[in-house]
């Protein structure tokens, strides 16, 4: 009996860090493989709403996963690369964007 308690405390903590990990694999692990089923409509419909501004859309590209939008590319203003970010955060279903558009008008500075 005098080496259980140890034995029954170490069982326990190897069972709480199996539960919470498999917690957060599960959490991590929202969508499939190849994302969430709304990735592709989030970037179809932000690229239908770039298409519409000449200044933005063929120098934004935009790929989705797990609900994150990450923009690329390179514009002349950064006016032009928060408007971007703007029209993503304005997209239903978007959880977070990673913006990587670069301004060349800012890059002298």
């Amino acid at each position: 009996m005098k080496g259980s308690k140890p034995r029954n405390a170490l069982t326990f903590a190897v069972v709480l860090i199996t539960v919470s990990g498999c917690t957060a694999f599960q959490d991590y692990r929202k969508c499939a493989a190849g994302g969430c089923p709304d990735d592709a409509r989030i970037t179809a419909e932000l690229k239908s709403q770039l298409a519409q501004r000449p200044d933005l859309r063929a120098d934004v590209h935009v790929q989705t996963l797990d609900n994150v939008v990450y923009l690329s590319g390179q514009v002349t203003t950064s006016m032009q690369r928060d408007s971007a970010e703007l029209m993503a955060r304005e997209v239903p279903g978007v959880r977070g964007i990673i913006d990587n558009v670069v301004a060349t008008s800012d890059s002298g500075r």
